[in-house]
């Protein structure tokens, strides 16, 4: 059994320390300490795209969702700067691989994080007090993911432990408090913003809510994922309500998560953070691309895999995973038996003769010894595009025809893979040199099924990270869709799966 690493060790020993001591409610005193100033980053919110087939992207840009800047706490070291997140909690499935896909390979053999092979600029730090910094854009180059996330998560530990030895959070504001409003409320809310570094020591005890005081709570949004209203909202406050304590547990499971994965950080790279569904393609320590995803539902919640990016399956075709024949195709066609032939699926059996469906009994378990196989083409739940990423969960990156759901705050609709807005960009970095999301695009016209190979093959991260600070010291929190951290965490009480591939 692998061992806990010193880090893990040191961030339970801090969390025991803090449950000795007395409550830490969410209405206790706000420390009387000095604590340093750090600088957040910013997330992004999803964009609303169109129900037609992804048409093809600039080679560039990430994903312009909505406005989302974030701000900074770091961990007990220097460290540099961060990477927004999209708004949203997570929920997993694991479906089955499409056709033509590489037999289910077990993901490349991770060794143990290594240093960062280039120097880091060094940023504020959780230990040191220092000015805090306003991003200029909400785009940060900064990867979610890398050699010093543990590193990160334990200095941040350390942060929370000293604000609950001060006495933990001010109590959360009331839901409407907004610009205009003055009082108390502010005052604490001011002292809230103070302690995670989303505002200036300075201005902590001015009890009017001014334009600084918006953008502030603008920055704690982003890197909660919340969309970025500038007033206290009601996902806001529920964020706020929480209290020290629980803020500490969760960086606790982030850093077992974390220090359970043993990787060979590669000079390019693709991450995967569930909870924030959302994509990075990180090349050189950067992010060089970031896309929002739809991910999967908590019923079928996205597995945490290391695997590796061997090609691009163009207009692929898509084999039905046993567990949706026996839950949803099968009563599918007892109440319509021309649903098989309006999805343009067909059914196979062990010899590979395709099967008249009106010849199976669809209220039995029979139909689970058959294969069901949807065409290629417009419709297709793999959408236009997918990429190939053999791993033992036979989950996988690809397109999909209902990309109105990118334009969800909550984007937790899947079985299990993830969709991908900008999918023609990510597989034109994946192909590298000659390629763009023209180039992709052209392919996928031809209408042709055909598989290209990665020349260098790119390992690609599925993480759980419902905490991290990134390389510039800025801290990030998402909601635990999963229960991983806590059990009895919120749901996604709004979410409706519109499309279930």
């Amino acid at each position: 059994m692998k061992q806990p690493t010193p880090l893990v060790l040191a961030a339970v020993s801090v969390l025991a320390l803090v449950l000795a001591s007395p409550a830490l409610a969410q209405d206790s005193a706000p420390p009387t300490a000095d604590i340093p100033v750090a600088a957040p980053a910013a997330p992004a919110a999803p964009d609303a795209p169109a129900a037609t087939p992804e048409a093809p992207q600039p080679a560039t840009a990430a994903p312009a969702p909505a406005a989302q800047a974030a701000p900074e706490p770091a961990a007990p070291a220097p460290v540099t700067a961060t990477a927004p997140d999209a708004a949203a909690p997570a929920a997993p499935s694991a479906p089955a691989a499409a056709d033509n896909a590489a037999p289910a390979a077990p993901a490349a053999t991770p060794a143990k994080p290594k240093v960062a092979k280039k120097p880091v600029p060094a940023g504020p730090s959780y230990a040191a007090s220092t000015p805090i910094k306003i991003p200029a854009t909400p785009w940060s180059s900064m990867p979610t993911f890398d050699a010093g996330s543990l590193d990160r998560l334990n200095g941040l530990s350390q942060y929370y432990a000293q604000i609950a030895r001060n006495g933990g959070f001010p109590a959360a504001p009331p839901v409407g408090l907004s610009a205009g409003a003055t009082g108390s409320a502010v005052l604490a809310l001011r002292q809230r913003l103070v302690m995670e570094k989303d505002l200036p020591e300075a201005e902590r005890d001015n009890p009017k809510w001014d334009a600084r005081l918006t953008t502030a709570v603008s920055r704690f949004q982003q890197r909660y994922g919340l969309q970025s209203t500038g007033k206290i909202d009601e996902r806001t406050r529920t964020q706020m309500a929480l209290s020290v304590q629980h803020r500490l547990i969760q960086i606790g499971h982030n850093m077992e998560r974390v220090g359970a994965r043993f990787i060979d950080f590669n000079r390019r790279y693709v991450v995967v953070n569930i909870p924030s569904a959302q994509v990075e393609a990180i090349e050189n320590g950067e992010v060089a691309r970031r896309y929002i995803a739809v991910v999967g539902r908590p019923q079928n919640p996205s597995p945490e895999v290391d695997a590796t990016i061997s090609a691009i399956n163009f207009n692929p075709t898509w084999t039905v995973p046993q567990s949706i024949i026996k839950k949803e195709i099968g009563p599918h066609m007892v109440r319509d038996p021309s649903y098989l032939s309006r999805q343009r699926m067909s059914v196979i059996d062990g010899s590979g003769r395709t099967v008249d469906p009106k010849s199976i009994d669809w209220s039995s378990g029979k139909a689970a010894n058959y294969t069901i196989r949807q065409a290629y083409g417009a419709g297709n739940s793999l959408g236009q595009l997918r990429i190939q990423m053999p791993n033992s969960d036979s989950v996988y990156m690809h397109d999909t025809p209902s990309k109105r759901l990118f334009g969800s705050v909550d984007r937790f609709f899947s079985h299990g893979c993830v969709r991908v807005q900008g999918v023609n960009d990510l597989a034109a970095w994946l192909l590298g040199s000659g390629w763009d999301a023209r180039r992709v695009g052209q392919e996928i016209a031809t209408g042709a099924r055909k598989d290209q190979a990665i020349p260098d093959r790119v390992p690609v991260h599925w993480v759980y990270m419902t905490a991290y600070v990134t390389p510039d010291g800025t801290a990030h929190f998402r909601p635990d869709v999963y229960n991983l951290d806590f059990g009895s965490a919120s749901r996604i009480a709004d979410a409706q799966v519109v499309n279930p591939y």
